[in-house]
């Protein structure tokens, strides 16, 4: 991802097992990428042609009635997920931008349009935000939601600073295993993820990451957010138990010596899933921006595969299309298809 000189004011935090007092870090692989792994990286890019639009196959139903077991999903696409039930409407890392860089000019731009035209949105009570990266942290898109529906925002520690410079006040600031109830009758909890944040050159890893567990009617829904792979998906299995449904980030992970670091491939999002033990899962992070190498359509297929090799059935782990809005029963979690 295009990043670019800039500066950060450092705020500080008391030290853990992912804040040395300094900067954030994943506990698994306190180092990651360097330096000099970014450079060599802008160097071995190889990108596959993608198409330069794809339509969305839209079926939208976001005003269908939802009861006290149900959950619809719409996919707008990349890691942005609009969650419904009958008491809240919320929204995962909403990117409505052309391009996911700071420049309007340069930078990875849309393949494929929303699911949901903005004006097409219900009224959005909960925003979560898993990181500061581009691709996830939209501030424009923030702040027509804000101006539009003044919802609730979360975020991991050091974000809400962003936040509030661009006039967004509703702002809650989560650290790994804290929560937050809300009155519509939901508890979000800030989760690990295996990843690293920046938005300038030299603000690496100055605020946090993280994935999400939204508790509800005694319903778990797990969104991944932007992940590697590590022993965080076992520890949140162990913290929380089971979700119902897990959003896990599905693309973006070649050339894979590099975004191993940062990325699942669809084999290793699968071995989450079961780390998980989720009922059901569904794939994200692919399809709209080209990232890195592998083809448009790679993620899917070699999800599929992986699948069938672990003869897990296709239905226990999904990819939707986008602007499909789809109901789950979350008693037994069969889609009503």
């Amino acid at each position: 991802m295009l990043q670019v000189l800039g500066c950060s004011s450092v705020q500080s935090y008391p030290k853990s097992d992912h804040y040395d007092g300094t900067s954030f870090f994943n506990p698994d692989n306190p180092k990651g990428n360097g330096l000099w792994d970014g450079l060599k990286l802008l160097f071995s890019f190889d990108f596959e042609s993608w198409p330069d639009s794809v339509k969305n196959a839209q079926a939208l139903n976001l005003h269908r009635n939802r009861g006290k077991d149900e959950v619809a999903i719409t996919f707008v696409n990349h890691a942005t997920v609009l969650i419904q039930t009958e008491h809240f409407n919320l929204l995962t890392d909403p990117v409505w931008a052309e391009r996911v860089s700071p420049f309007s000019w340069i930078g990875p731009k849309r393949h494929r349009q929303p699911g949901i035209a903005f004006s097409d949105l219900p009224e959005i009570d909960i925003v979560v935000i898993s990181h500061n990266h581009y691709d996830h942290l939209d501030v424009e898109t923030l702040k027509q939601l804000n101006t539009t529906f003044h919802p609730m925002f979360i975020v991991p520690l050091g974000n809400k600073k962003l936040l509030e410079e661009n006039g967004i006040q509703q702002v809650v600031e989560l650290d790994w295993w804290q929560s937050v109830e809300t009155p519509q009758k939901l508890k979000l909890s800030l989760a690990p993820a295996e990843h690293f944040s920046n938005r300038w050159l030299f603000d690496k890893n100055q605020s946090l990451w993280g994935s999400y567990v939204i508790s509800f009617n005694g319903h778990t829904v797990y969104f991944g957010g932007d992940t590697a792979y590590s022993s965080h998906f076992k520890a949140i299995r162990e913290h929380f138990g089971s979700p119902d449904i897990a959003f896990l980030p599905i693309g973006a992970y070649e050339p894979r010596w590099f975004m191993k670091q940062v990325h699942m491939d669809p084999e290793e999002a699968v071995q989450a899933h079961v780390d998980l033990g989720a009922k059901q899962s569904i794939g994200i992070h692919f399809g709209t921006f080209q990232l890195t190498n592998e083809s448009i359509d790679r993620p899917v297929k070699d999800l599929h595969s992986v699948l069938d090799q672990k003869k897990i059935v296709r239905n226990e782990f999904l990819t939707l299309e986008e602007g499909s809005t789809r109901l789950f029963k979350l008693s037994n979690v069969k889609n009503d298809l």
